[in-house]
């Protein structure tokens, strides 16, 4: 497995993280008001991950492994890095169907529509509209001795 380093993207980078989403995800598309996660090489970055920023919680979103590094635990790992960022404040994901084991191993449980903020309501809904298949989830704190 390739080791990358995993860190907040420096502002400067931003133009980087939307090019590599138009390659590998073109429904992504960071904005500058959300906090990103890295997962890079020396050939670039090779994952990433967005947290959007709400009053009193965060939503998770768009978190993407480059294809050829898939399967070999980087978003996994991608996760564990960004662990402060996880638990600093509550943290919500919306899994598509075939990820829910991916995020469930990496501390999210899955919850009721009714569980989430209003507003992450009613936006699981729209999504829900256009056709995606998804599934609420919330993070719940894992110790240090878990993530070992």
């Amino acid at each position: 497995m390739i080791k990358l380093r995993f860190h907040l993207l420096e502002p400067l980078r931003f133009p980087l993280i939307n090019r590599f989403y138009k390659s590998y995800y073109p429904a992504g598309k960071a904005k500058k008001d959300e906090v990103i996660w890295i997962g890079e090489d020396s050939k670039g970055i090779q994952a990433c991950v967005r947290f959007k920023q709400f009053d009193e919680y965060q939503l998770l979103t768009g978190m993407l492994v480059h294809p050829d590094h898939r399967s070999q635990g980087h978003g996994i790992a991608l996760l564990e890095a960004c662990n402060d960022q996880l638990t600093t404040t509550q943290c919500y994901c919306f899994a598509f169907s075939h990820l829910e084991t991916f995020y469930q191993g990496s501390g999210f449980v899955i919850i009721k529509d009714n569980e989430l903020p209003e507003p992450l309501q009613s936006r699981i809904n729209r999504y829900r509209q256009s056709g995606k298949t998804l599934t609420p989830m919330i993070y719940a704190q894992r110790s240090k001795l878990e993530l070992s």
